[in-house]
């Protein structure tokens, strides 16, 4: 099992990613940027958190919220 995948199932009580989602966390947690667009409910935090948990150091999202 992943250390991602770990974490969502430890911390998030998820048993898989949704669509896209871990395409996206890997991208991440290799250091790569990402722009993520997707509907309210397509679950866009968990790809922000499960890196800032994995990688040291702090994370930063831009919301335009």
């Amino acid at each position: 099992m992943s250390e991602a995948l770990d974490i969502l199932s430890s911390r998030f009580g998820y048993e898989s990613f949704r669509f896209q989602q871990e395409e996206i966390i890997n991208t991440l947690i290799k250091g790569d940027d990402a722009l993520v667009l997707m509907p309210t409910g397509g679950g866009k935090s968990v790809c922000y958190q499960i890196p800032a948990i994995v990688r040291k150091g702090v994370g930063i999202v831009i919301s335009p919220l």
